[in-house]
């Protein structure tokens, strides 16, 4: 009894032995890797000499595969790829240098049994990438006064990138606070205060980050201001009256005297200096002063949004006022040139003059 007890035990040993089926005993966790480095799979096996061991690549959505190696061989051709065996403890190891983007993915250690049968475990390769600003981001913005505006920014890479929110020179955000973070930027009223040069970074440790500068043109009425309102000068000599206008789109920029426009002519010559997109600066030059240009003049400026003036007083002085009237005095049509020294003595004399014989107009 004890001799057919030690044979079926010995039967049963050898049936359960013959029946093992292969495992996957090991595989290495999740890597996260930055390009251009290198990682390596390990793969542990038992039972399964007589089958076929596989590294495969699977993509992220699972729907392409891409056999690497079978046993000890590689499949592929690249440079980057190297596969070591251990006999001793059936482990396959895969080792991926130079690491690209493409490379992320499942790397998957498969056992195949037969045509329909495998034995498979993964591990995933996740590789750090630097962000990249999406084209969906808002680039520049063109929006009137007082509407609301949404600033967008999104961008790929991996770790998710951060995104924050700057302005120009730190200054400070319609949001308050010289940083706002989020995918969005929202101005609930604009005003003209808030155009300018927005920044969105994007941030995620991999490299230095991406940004991206965002033009923000505010349209507005022209609002219209006259750095000296009221300006003296004496008879026969020049007078600059000018005016800053700040509006967007850019103004059509008029002058008038007694609600008639003025142009450029012997008396009165008109320039503008635009500054930038909202600024022009415009001077009106009253040439050789006679009695009836005394008095005042309006600037007035106009765009799609609305309309401005302002006005600036030209009264009558005895003395010349320098500038524009510096180193020269009108004497019987002639021009004297004068030195500084007695430029004011010589002007104030001729003044005199000039102011009798004016005095029948």
């Amino acid at each position: 009894m004890k001799l057919l007890g030690v044979i079926f035990v010995l039967g049963l040993m050898h049936s359960v032995y013959s029946q093992r089926t292969p495992t996957i005993s090991y595989i290495s966790q999740e890597q996260i890797k930055d390009i251009g480095g290198t990682v390596e799979f390990v793969c542990s096996v038992q039972y399964s000499q007589d089958y076929p061991v596989l590294w495969i690549k699977v993509n992220k959505n699972r729907e392409d595969q891409l056999p690497i190696s079978t046993n000890t061989a590689l499949i592929i051709r690249d440079s980057r790829f190297a596969l070591r065996s251990d006999p001793s403890s059936s482990t396959y190891t895969l080792q991926i240098k130079d690491i690209q983007e493409t490379d992320a993915g499942f790397y998957l250690c498969q056992i195949l049994i037969s045509t329909s049968s495998k034995i498979s475990a993964e591990v995933e390769l996740q590789v750090r990438r630097p962000p990249i600003i999406s084209d969906n981001s808002t680039r520049s913005l063109v929006v009137s006064e007082g509407q609301p505006v949404e600033l967008n920014c999104y961008a790929g890479g991996f770790p998710t990138p951060r995104i924050s929110w700057r302005r120009e020179n730190n200054a400070i955000l319609p949001t308050g606070g010289s940083i706002y973070r989020g995918n969005t930027l929202k101005i609930a009223h604009v005003r003209k205060e808030d155009r300018g040069t927005y920044y969105c970074v994007a941030e995620n440790g991999v490299g230095r980050g991406a940004r991206r500068n965002i033009n923000l043109e505010i349209e507005f009425a022209p609002v219209i201001t006259a750095p000296r309102p009221r300006l003296g000068q004496a008879l026969q000599y020049d007078m600059d009256l000018e005016c800053h206008v700040e509006a967007y789109p850019p103004p059509g920029i008029t002058w008038h005297k007694d609600e008639v426009q003025l142009s450029n002519n012997q008396h009165y010559s008109i320039s503008h200096f635009a500054t930038a997109d909202e600024y022009t600066d415009t001077t009106l030059r009253v040439i050789t002063i006679e009695k009836k240009q005394y008095g005042e003049y309006v600037c007035k400026a106009a765009n799609k949004l609305g309309t401005a003036e302002t006005r600036v007083e030209l009264f009558e002085t005895i003395i010349p006022v320098c500038p524009p009237a510096c180193g020269q005095a009108y004497y019987a049509a002639s021009i004297i040139p004068l030195s500084s020294g007695v430029m004011v003595a010589v002007a104030l004399i001729v003044a005199t003059i000039m102011r009798s014989r004016s005095s029948k107009y």
